[in-house]
C-alpha cells in the first residue's frame, strides 16, 4: 500500500481544488482497504473515503487525517452475463470491459469520471440509464466494521442517493447482471454517449461534473442559463458558458470561489423561478 505523506489533496481532485492532507493512503485490496479503515476506527484517527475524486470539492485549508484513494482497487472480472467490479475501477473501465464481452446495458456509464464504489453510492447515470438498472449485490463495509452484501432492494436507490449515502457505508464492489448484445452496436453507442459529452459539456476545464441535481419537472442548467448566470464568475470559478449546469475552475480558483459561485446561482435561480436547486458535487470539509 502506498502512503503519501503531507500531500496535495488538488492534485487528485478533478476540481484541481484542495489543500494538503495529513497522508494519503492507497490500498491495493479489498482486505488492506478495511484493515486500513478498522485500524484508524480503533486509534480514533479522523479518515474519508474516495474514489476518483471527481464529484467532491475539498477544502483550501487542507484535511488534519488520512484521505484513502480506492483508485488502485480496479479488478474488473467477467463470469458470463455477470460482472464483479471492485470499487476503485473506473466506470469507463466496467463499461468497456463489458463491450468486450458483448454485454449490454453500462453504455450509460461510459464517460462518466467516477469509480464504480462512487457510482453505486450516488446512484450515477445518464441518457436515461443509471447504474442501478442492473445491479444485483453491493458489498459494503458499514459504519460498525462488518462487512455486509447488499441486494439491489437493500440498496434504496433513488435519484443520486442510497442506503450507502443515508448510512455511511463504504462500497467495497458490485455485481452486475447484464444482457447479451452485439459488441460493435454496443460500442458504437458508447462511442455516440461519448461524443455528445465532449459536443455539450466542458470538459477542457476542471471541473466536478454536473454541480446541481435536477430539479423535479426542470433542467438545472436550463433554470441557472435562463437567470442569466451563463459565464458568471466569482474568482476562479465560473459558470460554464458551454453548459450551465457546470462550474468550472478557469484559473487557479479556490474552494470557497466554487462555494460562492454555487450559493449565488442557488439564490437566483430560487429567485428567478421559485425552485431550489441542491448540489450532486459533495462539499468535504466545508462549511
Amino acid at each position: 500500500m502506498r502512503i503519501l505523506e503531507n500531500e496535495s489533496m488538488a492534485i487528485y481532485s478533478s476540481f484541481r481544488i484542495g489543500g494538503n492532507a495529513k497522508r494519503v493512503c492507497f490500498p491495493e485490496t479489498r482486505e488492506e482497504l478495511v484493515s486500513l479503515i478498522r485500524e484508524l476506527r480503533m486509534n480514533g484517527e479522523k479518515y474519508a473515503v474516495f474514489g476518483n475524486c471527481s464529484n467532491v470539492l475539498f477544502p483550501d485549508e487542507g484535511y488534519d487525517g488520512t484521505l484513502i484513494l480506492t483508485t488502485d482497487l480496479v479488478d474488473v472480472l467477467v463470469y458470463g452475463n455477470v460482472i464483479v467490479a471492485d470499487c476503485g475501477a473506473t466506470m469507463n473501465k466496467l463499461s468497456i470491459v463489458a463491450s468486450r464481452n458483448s454485454l449490454k446495458g453500462m453504455e450509460c456509464l461510459y464517460g462518466i469520471p467516477g469509480t464504480v464504489g462512487g457510482g453505486i453510492a450516488m446512484n450515477a447515470g445518464a441518457y436515461g440509464g443509471t447504474i442501478s438498472d442492473y445491479i444485483i449485490g453491493v458489498s459494503v463495509l458499514t459504519d460498525e466494521g462488518e462487512i455486509k452484501e447488499l441486494s439491489k432492494e437493500d440498496m434504496e436507490f433513488e435519484y443520486r442517493n442510497t442506503v450507502v449515502l443515508k448510512k455511511g457505508y463504504i462500497v467495497l464492489g458490485g455485481r452486475f447482471m447484464l444482457e447479451e448484445g452485439n459488441e460493435e452496436e454496443i460500442r458504437q453507442l458508447m462511442d455516440k454517449n461519448m461524443n455528445s459529452r465532449k459536443t455539450k459539456q466542458p470538459l477542457s476545464y476542471p471541473s466536478a461534473g454536473s454541480f446541481f441535481k435536477r430539479p423535479e419537472g426542470y433542467f438545472a442548467g436550463a433554470l441557472i442559463e435562463g437567470a442569466g448566470l451563463k459565464g458568471y464568475r466569482i474568482g476562479g470559478a465560473q459558470v460554464s458558458e458551454l453548459h450551465a449546469g457546470f462550474i468550472i475552475n478557469v484559473g487557479d480558483a479556490t474552494a470557497k470561489d466554487v462555494k460562492r459561485l454555487s450559493e449565488y446561482v442557488v439564490r437566483h435561480v430560487k429567485k428567478e423561478f421559485g425552485v431550489t436547486l441542491e448540489r450532486e458535487v459533495r462539499f468535504f470539509g466545508i462549511d
